[in-house]
């Protein structure tokens, strides 16, 4: 175990973690609820640092991130646990760590595999970024910031994709590290987020307005679950809060399959996601992709101003880039943002 950061101690023992939004008052013996922080003797332990459930080296765009170095590659590193308890979670195996119906066991790697060691196997694959994904970076923290500040010296960048549910205190520790972040913006109504996310909805959206503040590169991600966040209303509202943060956003809209806990659910229908693409076109959106709805073209980067199909994708891979060497359309010459 390694001990936690970002956390005040109590003459009781109890402690207060404030790495999350949760700001979880911890007594001796217990955890946060995420599960994997955990009081012992008066002092926070992160019990999974440097034992990760799950390594992979994935094309950027499955982050999904599409204006952030298209085509490269990432290497993607996960530990047991989460802040979230999502009903709907595709990664609940390891999300869910600790709760029940959750990870039925301890995953993670028996031996440490030190932040060094990380980046080198970075190296080896030639990825030009590390991501820390599939589960929630912010309950790791101390190990992907470790891992951060040996690749950033590196020209290896570093991403997190994330719920959105850490602190500022925990983002103005990392603005020097984090070049890029996938952020969920999974309704924008607060009773769902405490029903179905056991958090709140506020703390996410300061979160991405802070990023943005930072100039940490963000992306956004709403995953269309029918019945929770797929009226035309929520989705305008959406996209209008994205768009009050920059336009120049991109939002993923993503079709939802059953998961976990949801499978009493049907898949997203296609005019759903028809819907949410108008509403962010409604809202003055610069970049809309919608993710999971094969052969509809509709994970190609076009140019903002005149249309032009500039980044050509199938899947998580780019069949082609037309951008020129300044980063704008060649049609038009005007600017695409992004980081490339």
């Amino acid at each position: 175990m390694f001990e936690a950061s970002f956390y005040t101690k109590s003459e009781d023992r109890s402690v207060d973690c404030f790495l999350c939004r949760h700001r979880c008052h911890i007594k001796e013996g217990k955890s946060g609820l995420c599960i994997v922080r955990e009081n012992k003797g008066g002092t926070l332990y992160s019990i999974f640092y440097g034992r990760p459930c799950a390594m992979a080296v994935d094309p950027i765009e499955k982050k999904p991130l599409f204006h952030f170095h298209p085509a490269s590659r990432s290497f993607s590193i996960a530990t047991l646990g989460c802040n979230f308890q999502c009903e709907f979670c595709q990664n609940w195996d390891i999300s869910q760590y600790g709760r029940k119906d959750g990870a039925p066991r301890d995953t993670c790697s028996s031996e440490i595999v030190p932040p060094a060691e990380i980046v080198r196997s970075a190296q080896e694959q030639g990825c030009r970024s590390i991501s820390y994904t599939y589960s929630e970076p912010t309950i790791f923290y101390e190990y992907a910031r470790d891992i951060a500040n040996i690749a950033k010296p590196l020209g290896i960048d570093n991403i997190f994709v994330t719920n959105g549910y850490m602190t500022r205190e925990m983002l103005d520790d990392a603005k020097d590290f984090i070049s890029a972040a996938n952020v969920d913006l999974k309704s924008f109504k607060d009773s769902v987020y405490k029903k179905v996310m056991k958090g709140s909805l506020d703390g996410v959206l300061d979160s991405i307005s802070y990023m943005h503040e930072l100039g940490i590169w963000i992306e956004v991600t709403t995953l269309i679950v029918p019945g929770m966040n797929d009226s035309e209303s929520e989705l305008k509202e959406i996209a209008g809060f994205i768009a009050g943060v920059d336009r120049s956003i991109p939002w993923h809209i993503s079709r939802f399959y059953p998961q976990f806990k949801m499978h009493d659910k049907q898949a997203t229908p296609e005019a759903t996601m028809e819907l949410a693409f108008a509403a962010g076109k409604d809202a003055g959106l610069k970049y809309i992709y919608m993710g999971n709805v094969p052969g509809a073209g509709g994970e190609d980067t076009l140019c903002w101003k005149c249309g032009e199909c500039l980044i050509e994708r199938t899947g998580f891979y780019v069949k082609k880039n037309l951008l020129t060497g300044k980063n704008s359309c060649p049609k038009c010459n005007s600017k695409i943002d992004g980081v490339f």
